[in-house]
């Protein structure tokens, strides 16, 4: 983080800049979330100084935005807007195309652009007060193809389940049954420390810093007590994380990745149609299959439509706990450990 502050203090101008800090401080979004307004802002100022002949489109990913006041804020347009959208779809790489050298972002990507021009305009109307009238109100969002989230049968997640082995046997078969029982995201895992498990129910940290907490089923609960069994002891003053890497530090996001993958083909599952996201689809899937309720499930999820602690007015505790324990998955015993 300290990389990323020095960072946007260096290549920000003042009001993205305050931008920024106001979105950290008083909205309290996430680090990632931070990180992602500055770069999809930078590259959108960037492109107005070669739309407006202010800079060489040759050296792009160069251009600097420290530069830009609030006059040059005050003089784009709806069209600008438009033609970022525009050279978005139709020539900016791809870094995630299938081949080296695709261009064209798709709808999703465009869409989380549009999200981060309007939020900036939208604060330098209302809180900075740099402009009189908000030219991107009426930005519209590029329409998004809407699919179904792609899940693991029952019968699927028994066989990932049944499958898992390795050095890593406990560990991994925790995560999995996390994912596949509680459907937690993959960052929320990764920063699960020893402490968040409170008997029978595990504090989640959610994006925007939002706390949750979960019931453990049998399933969960059985799976962390094999796991904790063999996970290493540490320097007490060591970082406190629940899950640790062969270094015997909090495991990162990209460990979990593989290791899911690694367990996604052991079991004859593709890994490239299946992820750590795809397992919390199927948790959620699979409860709304069994009887749980839309907002229950909405809540166990950490949607952030939701505010926690008003749904804790609407929702009682137990049918949070009944929810975890709906889970068809939630009776399934780990493996014998090996003597």
């Amino acid at each position: 983080m300290k990389n990323l502050k020095k960072t946007l203090r260096a290549e920000s101008f003042p009001v993205l800049l305050d931008f920024l800090t106001h979105h950290e401080t008083i909205k309290n979004h996430s680090k990632r979330t931070i990180q992602e307004y500055f770069l999809d802002l930078r590259l959108f100022f960037r492109f107005l100084k070669v739309h407006k002949g202010l800079a060489d489109e040759s050296e792009f990913d160069a251009i600097p935005v420290a530069d830009v006041d609030e006059a040059f804020i005050r003089r784009v347009t709806l069209s600008d807007a438009y033609a970022f959208l525009s050279y978005l779809s139709d020539e900016r790489k791809n870094p995630t195309g299938k081949q080296p050298g695709d261009v064209g972002l798709g709808a999703s990507a465009r869409a989380r652009k549009v999200v981060s021009i309007r939020t900036f305009f939208k604060f330098c109307t209302q809180k900075a007060h740099i402009l009189e009238k908000n030219p991107l109100q009426e930005l519209d969002m590029p329409r998004l193809r809407k699919t179904l989230p792609r899940y693991l049968t029952e019968a699927e997640c028994l066989r990932l389940l049944g499958g898992i082995d390795g050095p890593n046997r406990q560990r991994d078969y925790a995560i999995i049954t996390l994912f596949l029982n509680c459907g937690l995201r993959i960052s929320e895992l990764s920063g699960l420390n020893v402490s968040d498990i409170q008997g029978e129910t595990l504090r989640v940290l959610g994006k925007g810093n939002k706390e949750r907490v979960l019931y453990l089923n049998q399933a969960c609960a059985d799976a962390l007590a094999e796991y904790l069994r063999v996970r290493p002891e540490l320097d007490p003053k060591a970082e406190p994380a629940l899950f640790l890497s062969s270094r015997y530090q909090r495991i990162s996001v990209q460990t979990i990745h593989v290791a899911v993958k690694k367990h996604l083909a052991a079991a004859g599952l593709d890994p490239s149609l299946y992820s750590s996201h795809k397992l919390r689809h199927t948790a959620a899937t699979l409860m709304l299959g069994h009887g749980v309720d839309v907002r229950t499930l909405q809540e166990l999820l950490g949607h952030e439509s939701l505010n926690t602690t008003q749904i804790y007015t609407h929702i009682d505790n137990a049918q949070l706990r009944d929810a975890a324990r709906a889970n068809p998955l939630g009776k399934v015993k780990p493996p014998e450990s090996s003597p």
